[in-house]
Order: C-alpha cells, then sequence, then structure tokens
C-alpha cells in the first residue's frame, strides 16, 4: 500500500470521544439517521470520517449489480436484480468493503440522484438509468464536508433518502427507484452559516467538537501526528489491535441491536426528557431510542438503562433544543442529570 493510502487511525484518535461515538452508534444501526458534525477547522472531522471506513466489517453484495445491492436485504433489491430473480437465475455474491464516499459541493441534482435516459427509453420502451452517487453510496458512507454550503434542495435529496433506504427519480412521468442505504454524515464550520433548523432537525445526532484546550492532550495529537506521518504503514500496524477490537465490537453490537427490546420505562424516560428540554415533534423521541440501543449495544448489553439515555441524550437534543438567534445550541448536561435523577 502506498504512502498516500494510508489514513490516520480511527482509534488513534485523541479525545473527540462525543464525535466518535456519534459516529459508531450510526454504524451499529443507520436508521438512527447520520450525523451532523459541527467544529472549527483542524478538529480531525474530516480524519475521523475518512477513517471509520477502515475498522468496518466487509459486506455481501450482488456480483455486477450497479447498486450494490445487499444479499442480507433480499425484500429491497433493485429492479435489475429483482428481474434476474423473476428470470431464475442465480445471484452470485461478492465481499466488498465499506467505503466512503464523498459528495462534491458542485454535484448537480443529476449526478447525486442519477437520472434517466428517456431517449433510450422512448426508441427501445425500455428503461436505462444512469447510476449517480446515491447508488455509489449504498452500503457505504455518504460524506458532504461544508454541508451547510449545499443547497438546500440537495440536502433535502440526501436526508430523504438516508430515512427512506430508498432513491426515487421521477422524469417525464417514468420512475424508477433503488435501494440507498448509506450512513450520512456531514461536516461543517458554523463561521461559515448555518443550517436551516428544517434540516438540522432531520440529522439523526449532531456533535460539536472544538481543539484540545488540555496542554498534555494537545501535546499527544501533534506527537501521534508526527509518527505516523514518519512511518504510516508503521504505525498502523502497531495501532492494528485496537482497530481489530473495535471492529469486532462493531460486528457483535450490530447482531445484537436487534433483539434489544423496546421497554415501555425507557420509553417513558426518554419522553420524559425530551418533554423536559420542550423538543418539538417526535423524531427527537424515535431517534433517542435507536440511539439508546445502539448504546447498549455497543457496551454489550441486552437491555437500555439510564446510562444509554445520558450518553445519546445531548447528541440528539443539542440541535433541536430552542434557541435564541446566535445562541449557541449546548446542552446543559448538569440541568440533564437532574432530570434523569428525578425519573
Amino acid at each position: 500500500m502506498s504512502k498516500e493510502n494510508y489514513l490516520f487511525p480511527f482509534t488513534s484518535i485523541v479525545g473527540q470521544e462525543k464525535m466518535k461515538k456519534a459516529l459508531l452508534l450510526n454504524v451499529v444501526d443507520p436508521g438512527i439517521g447520520g450525523v451532523l458534525i459541527k467544529g472549527e477547522k483542524g478538529t480531525a472531522k474530516s480524519t475521523a470520517v475518512r477513517s471509520l471506513a477502515r475498522i468496518l466489517p466487509e459486506r455481501n453484495n450482488v456480483s455486477s449489480c450497479p447498486f450494490r445491492c445487499d444479499l442480507e436485504r433480499m425484500d429491497s433489491l433493485c429492479p435489475y436484480c429483482r428481474e434476474r430473480l423473476d428470470k431464475g437465475e442465480t445471484i452470485e455474491p461478492i465481499t466488498v468493503e465499506t467505503s466512503v464516499v464523498e459528495l462534491p459541493l458542485s454535484a448537480t441534482e443529476d449526478r447525486v440522484a442519477g437520472t434517466l435516459n428517456i431517449e433510450h427509453i422512448l426508441k427501445t420502451g425500455e428503461k436505462r438509468f444512469e447510476p449517480g452517487i446515491l447508488a455509489q453510496a449504498n452500503g457505504n458512507l455518504l460524506y458532504v464536508d461544508e454541508v451547510n454550503l449545499l443547497d438546500d434542495h440537495l440536502v433535502d435529496l440526501l436526508l430523504d433518502s438516508a430515512a427512506m433506504g430508498i432513491n426515487y427519480v421521477e422524469r417525464e412521468g417514468v420512475s424508477f427507484s433503488h435501494p440507498s442505504r448509506f450512513i450520512l454524515v456531514g461536516t461543517m464550520n458554523p463561521e461559515e452559516g448555518e443550517l436551516r433548523p428544517q434540516l438540522l432537525d432531520r440529522f439523526g445526532l449532531s456533535v460539536e467538537v472544538r481543539g484540545e484546550k488540555d496542554t498534555k492532550e494537545r501535546a499527544e495529537v501533534v506527537k501521534r501526528r508526527i509518527k505516523f506521518d514518519e512511518n504510516p504503514g508503521l504505525y498502523v500496524e502497531e495501532c492494528s489491535k485496537d482497530m481489530n477490537e473495535l471492529r469486532n465490537r462493531i460486528i457483535e453490537a450490530k447482531k445484537l441491536v436487534g433483539k434489544i427490546p423496546t421497554d415501555d420505562d425507557v420509553v417513558d424516560m426518554i419522553v420524559s426528557v425530551t418533554t423536559h428540554f420542550s423538543v418539538d415533534g417526535h423524531r427527537a423521541d424515535i431517534t433517542m431510542m435507536k440511539a439508546a440501543k445502539a448504546n447498549a449495544a455497543l457496551g454489550g448489553k441486552k437491555a437500555v438503562d439510564k446510562d444509554d439515555i445520558r450518553d445519546v441524550a445531548e447528541l440528539v437534543l443539542s440541535h433541536r433544543m430552542r434557541r435564541r438567534p446566535f445562541e449557541e445550541s449546548i446542552m446543559d448536561t448538569g440541568e440533564l442529570e437532574e432530570c434523569l435523577q428525578n425519573l
């Protein structure tokens, strides 16, 4: 592997525990709805996202499928794979790695969603769909840097696909749909502008990151980065044990999360917290339940408890709380603790 292909290990990032937690929760349950990472430049946002793919488990896709259909989700195959099955053809599996698909800010709607070739349809009567970035993202991480600078209608398109797991394209009365299940990760510097509240609410989790202020922690960041730059291959090899351990935790958590019950007492606690912080709508309640289950699964637990709610509450609620203009969306952890103690 060439030097430029090595990525700084996810497990070696100093601090930024909330950001790493938010990413891992979405890996365990992509249904959480993605994560928005807000923070100043140079705080390992891009490094964390790109390096995360190196510790994710492999998956089985349909060989030669342009939409990377997942063999573990036979109920949501693309039209081409369904047609092959209807004809009695055998679908061959292929093992692939999870990758990070990056969305350029200059991307057009056709480039993102794909497009229907109307001329071909009119001539032959057969649908021809030119896959876009959402097809490439299926089963992967879709990373949008500076998401706040992306056109609102494209952000809406990404969030719709992330929520439904399907990309639906219609042109001139002709429609086409294909699976598009991905982990949406957006990063942004708030100094360059904010997202509209309606878009903020649709990100499952949100976290604000800052540079380390502790001198020892800050020095450790520099030491690790210099050591990595001097010999990336050796550094990654030295971190391989930690990376494999985290990968195994993820694999086990993904198996466990679907078995964790939605306990009525836990639902009552979650609703009490969201009500206490005057969060509008019900998306926060549902997201907190999913995130708490994923957190429990990562910890190897078979049920959600109050600690899981405590761990995910700020990630779920900070960007959904009502706030005045120019006021930072930082949750009062003392108030959260008081609320949990009263449950």
